[in-house]
């Protein structure tokens, strides 16, 4: 990304600097209307029945994806990159995320649970949890195939098939947000 030192940039006249933002607004209309068609194509996608039984390792143990849940019909999944091994999250996830608690009880009163998955071990994510202050719900498919299933993280095979390495240099960087519903049985 260029960036240019703030004194650079170009000096106008009031009625110059008008007509530049009037130009630009034009341009952030159409995004929001580029921007607001994509988010309805992306309700309209339909959905997968979820069939194989994934089980992560949570603060309290074992948990499947319907535990994750909770009491709630709706699911959140936020795909955190922070792989085995790794000494630090990724930047832009921790950023993120330390905007995530507060979230948590609006979540709650639309009846949404927020559950936080990283490939890395459980002791490795309660570490950088507590080094950041993060109190959301975080648990580790280490264990489990359902990054892989998902898309959300890549085999050394797939990895290969990118030329961009620079940018996506890692199994694990491949930024995710998913909605998950649960139908009630009753």
């Amino acid at each position: 990304m260029a960036t240019r030192a703030i004194g650079s940039a170009k000096v106008v006249t009031p009625a110059e600097w008008l007509a530049a933002r009037k130009e630009l607004l034009k341009k952030e209309k159409e995004f929001s209307r580029l921007r607001d068609d994509l988010s309805q194509k992306r309700r309209d996608l339909p959905w997968e029945k979820v069939e194989k039984s994934y089980v992560f390792d949570g603060p309290k143990g074992k948990e499947t994806l319907a535990d994750l849940f909770g009491s709630r019909s709706q699911l959140i999944v936020y795909h955190f990159m922070l792989g085995p091994g790794w000494a630090e999250g990724c930047p832009s996830c921790s950023f993120i995320s330390d905007h995530i608690d507060g979230s948590v009880p609006h979540l709650a009163a639309r009846d949404v649970r927020l559950a936080v998955i990283s490939r890395a071990p459980l002791a490795e994510i309660g570490a950088f949890k507590k080094r950041m202050g993060w109190r959301f719900h975080w648990v580790s498919s280490n264990a489990s195939d359902f990054n892989y299933d998902y898309h959300v993280s890549m085999s050394s095979e797939e990895l290969g098939k990118f030329k961009l390495r620079s940018r996506i240099g890692h199994p694990d960087r491949r930024l995710q947000l998913a909605g998950h519903y649960a139908e009630r049985t009753r």
